[in-house]
């Protein structure tokens, strides 16, 4: 919902500026052609945004409809927005800034450079409700883009519970492990922000959509995820298996997820596969969206 004036002409400026400010390196592309500016063109910037080209050139050029808070956001990553300037670009699209209490959806610029120097691990930064707010080429790749959800099912927990299509990417003899493993997280979550809403809101709707959930959820099992082996179900490299490391930040209620293969395995050869595959399929052009 918008709260204030829509300053079309200012936020174009904006992000004429701070596109002009960044390189290519510096959001993890590869430098290609000879470029007549500095900064990254606006086609790279729609394209890590997951926004058409056409709808960016109108943001630019101050005749754009009005952005919603969701692609604000991702704007803000694209773009390596601080706190302050990501704020900023909120009111100047006339919407209040999310408030600083709970969780954060905004992820912070140095975190970001660390995904794009990732690129023999898959990985991404995901909230304490299992909403993925970035993620590099190799987790697109590995997991699918998450931009692409919206609703309930931007929730990795939400999905595992609720859609059984999830389940698919994870062999039938971890059901269970898996189940139990993101329960107990999630109890950490509520642990610490059970009045917050969106963590009342998310747990009364797995209680209402999710038998084994609320079953398990009455075990009461509490235990925050710092490491775990995960074996997943890919169609075009079969099943992988992978160290899944969990790095917190709980200012921020957010985790760096890496998923990681032993060196000179059957596994990482895996990984190498699908990084070529997803190069020679074009996956370049619309697999990262932050």
């Amino acid at each position: 919902m918008s709260t204030g004036r829509f300053e079309r002409r200012d936020l174009a400026d904006f992000l004429r500026r701070h596109r002009g400010r960044l390189t290519p390196a510096a959001v993890g592309l590869s430098p290609s052609g000879s470029r007549r500016t500095a900064g990254l063109r606006r086609e790279e910037v729609a394209q890590l945004t997951g926004m058409s080209v056409d709808y960016y050139v109108r943001l630019e050029q101050g005749r754009s409809p009005h952005p919603s808070q969701q692609m604000l956001r991702a704007l803000a990553r694209t773009l390596r927005l601080t706190d302050d300037e990501h704020d900023h670009l909120f009111r100047l699209a006339g919407h209040e800034p999310p408030a600083r209490t709970g969780a954060s959806a905004h992820v912070r610029p140095g975190v970001l450079l660390v995904l794009d120097r990732l690129d023999d691990c898959a990985a991404f930064v995901a909230s304490d409700t299992g909403v993925t707010l970035a993620q590099n080429r190799l987790a697109a790749l590995l997991i699918g883009d998450m931009a692409t959800r919206t609703g309930p099912a931007t929730s990795a927990l939400w999905r595992w519970f609720c859609d059984p299509a999830e389940r698919k990417r994870y062999p039938a003899a971890d059901h269970e492990h898996q189940s139990r493993v993101r329960v107990a997280d999630f109890r950490m979550t509520w642990g610490r922000r059970r009045s917050d809403a969106d963590v009342r809101h998310l747990l009364a709707d797995l209680h209402a959509n999710s038998p084994e959930f609320a079953r398990m959820w009455a075990d009461h099992e509490v235990a925050a995820r710092h490491e775990d082996h995960k074996r997943l179900v890919h169609p075009a490299i079969g099943t992988i298996g992978l160290r899944c490391e969990v790095l917190l930040q709980p200012d921020d209620g957010q985790q760096l997820v890496l998923l990681t293969a032993a060196p000179g395995s059957e596994d990482q050869e895996k990984l190498d596969l699908l990084r070529v595959i997803g190069d020679q399929t074009g996956s370049d052009q619309a697999d990262i969206r932050r």
